[in-house]
């Protein structure tokens, strides 16, 4: 196998608009830039065709992450570069996508996007903050649902002090120091 013909699964995990999906998209361009087989594995299109029937319980974001992370091993193990930009909240959810990917020899990064609350609500991409201070809805991640920051992740981006540019530029460099790039 190339280079360009190792899989791996980056996991992009982080609070709702930290820039995870934003980051996975600008690494993609690169990536497919060098030739590389790249695939998004965003968390809202999963949610919406792949786990559609799931709410927000902690067993349901358990078994979303499952999924999503059954796919990222498949895709990354035929030599697909797979860019998973999940929120992931559950640290047992993460490290057993991890195990399964050490048990089936595919490599997988974890990324932590190290946003704080504060701008990524200042962010509210998707209103969500906001719909929160309302009282429009609850279980949002990191206000007032869980969310376990990585201990050791592979890399932890502080988004807060980079551009996307520079943001996809570590990720790529961490790639190239893993031989993946």
């Amino acid at each position: 196998m190339s280079v360009t013909d190792t899989g791996a699964t980056i996991w992009l995990t982080g609070l709702p608009s930290a820039g995870k999906t934003t980051i996975a998209y600008a690494l993609a361009d690169r990536l497919r830039a060098d030739g590389h087989r790249v695939e998004v594995l965003d968390g809202d299109e999963i949610r919406e065709f792949l786990s559609s029937g799931l709410g927000f319980t902690r067993e349901d974001r358990h078994t979303n992450v499952q999924r999503i992370g059954f796919v990222a091993e498949l895709l990354a193990s035929n030599g697909v570069k797979v860019l998973v930009p999940v929120i992931a909240p559950y640290a047992d959810s993460r490290e057993a996508v991890r195990k399964r990917h050490q048990t089936e020899g595919t490599v997988f990064l974890e990324v932590h996007v190290a946003t704080p609350v504060e701008v990524c609500s200042v962010r509210d991409v998707k209103g969500l903050y906001a719909k929160q201070a309302a009282g429009e809805i609850s279980g949002l991640t990191g206000v007032d649902d869980p969310y376990e920051a990585p201990e050791t992740p592979d890399l932890r981006l502080q988004t807060q002090d980079h551009t996307v540019e520079d943001s996809a530029a570590v990720l790529t460099a961490l790639l190239v120091e893993k031989g993946l790039a």
